[in-house]
């Protein structure tokens, strides 16, 4: 076997690993351990005594976000949790809409607005909110989504373990149109790969959208972050506290509302992977057992993928005087046609299944290469770009 048929079938070795063989060995590891590490939390059901439960800040960095903003404070509102140790603050990032206005007009003392004049970006805004926050508990969500009544019990009733530094929900996508589930194969994916790893634990990071830490935990996070919730997390393993997943803190979110906003979000995703690397290599360390092995196996390996794919491709070509490699060679661009006719179908809204699988992963790839770049070239910032919402997306056109 010469230089190149080792890049070719290394190369697709990664991804396979990456994509199938990670996922059954995790299944393999977790089939010797039932439970996630802690077992000590507070029975949500039947619980009424106020004085049970510690004081929690709901906060919400919002940017321009004058359309969700009163939906959401009236979702926050209703949570169940003893309204004397509840406050829900919203952190504004810039005075460009009438999000701040919107928030001081409603009426409910546990609601309070910590307005910013200048944009700077929401890792620049949580450093600044989340030490204002009287609660012991922090609960991190965004403006476009609405949590489960519960969700706040969920997350928090694992506190009573000493051990557990910070708790991650769970995020359901549903359609703008009818408010249906609508959770993607990928997604589904991702929330396989969350509980298994956190059997382990060694939960990679959390969800924005839904996610509770301890206060005197967090530490200010650089201000150019791109994506903070997953450095949030990982430092707790970083300072080796468990981060625990709760399938019953549900929290639900719209999904984008077009193929290119979600390609941008992942490209972002992407540079800020790269970008945490940095901060982030003590976990790399093998000696840290499972956390740099699912470190490994889920991001770093996954996030190098697109490199694979494209040494595997180039290695495929130089291959093709070979009949046999000539073969695979057909094999490997009738899967990249296949995802590309996926694509097309998918942007006109007709939905193939056998399609659309090739189309998600390489339309995933494609936005991680994207995202590198970024990181590499300093295009990407730490201040967000909003994802418009199908009801904007409808307004203007």
């Amino acid at each position: 076997m010469n230089i190149v048929e080792v890049v070719f079938w290394g190369s697709l070795a990664v991804v396979a690993y990456t994509y199938v063989g990670y996922p059954i060995l995790l299944v393999l590891l977790t089939m010797f351990r039932r439970t996630q590490p802690s077992g000590r939390q507070v029975k949500i059901e039947g619980e009424q005594a106020g004085h049970d439960w510690p004081r929690v800040s709901l906060v919400i960095a919002a940017y321009r976000e004058e359309n969700v903003i009163l939906e959401r404070l009236k979702n926050a509102v209703l949570l169940d949790y003893p309204p004397d140790r509840f406050e829900i603050i919203i952190g504004c990032d810039g005075n460009e809409d009438l999000t701040g206005e919107l928030v001081q007009s409603f009426g409910d003392s546990r609601v309070r607005l910590i307005q910013y004049p200048k944009r700077r970006g929401k890792a620049s805004v949580l450093n600044d909110a989340i030490p204002e926050a009287s609660g012991e508990i922090i609960v991190l969500s965004d403006a476009n989504t609405m949590m489960d009544h519960k969700a706040i019990k969920s997350l928090v009733r694992h506190f009573v373990d000493p051990t557990v530094g910070g708790v991650c929900g769970k995020l359901i996508l549903t359609d703008p149109a009818t408010g249906q589930n609508v959770d993607s194969m990928y997604w589904r994916y991702e929330n396989f790969l969350k509980r298994h790893e956190a059997t382990l634990g060694a939960l990679l990071g959390t969800n924005g959208a839904i996610y509770a830490i301890r206060k005197n935990l967090y530490r200010p996070i650089p201000t150019n972050t791109i994506i903070d919730d997953f450095l949030i997390g990982m430092r707790l393993h970083v300072d080796r506290y468990q981060l625990l997943f709760d399938g019953q803190a549900v929290a639900f979110e719209e999904t984008p509302a077009s193929i290119d906003q979600e390609f941008n979000r992942r490209a972002r995703i992407g540079a800020g992977g790269f970008q945490s690397l940095l901060w982030l290599k003590s976990l790399l360390d093998p000696r840290r057992g499972t956390i740099s092995l699912a470190f490994w196996s889920h991001k770093v390996l996954r996030w190098l993928c697109p490199a694979f794919l494209v040494a595997a491709l180039v290695a495929n070509v130089s291959l093709a005087a070979d009949p046999y490699y000539l073969r695979l060679l057909v094999v490997h661009e009738a899967f990249y046609l296949a995802a590309t006719l996926g694509l097309w179908l998918w942007r006109k809204g007709r939905f193939s299944l056998p399609l659309r699988v090739p189309a998600m992963f390489v339309s995933m790839n494609a936005a991680l290469l994207v995202g590198f770049w970024r990181w590499a070239s300093g295009i990407q910032g730490g201040t967000w770009k909003r994802t418009e919402r199908v009801q904007e997306t409808e307004s203007v056109s």
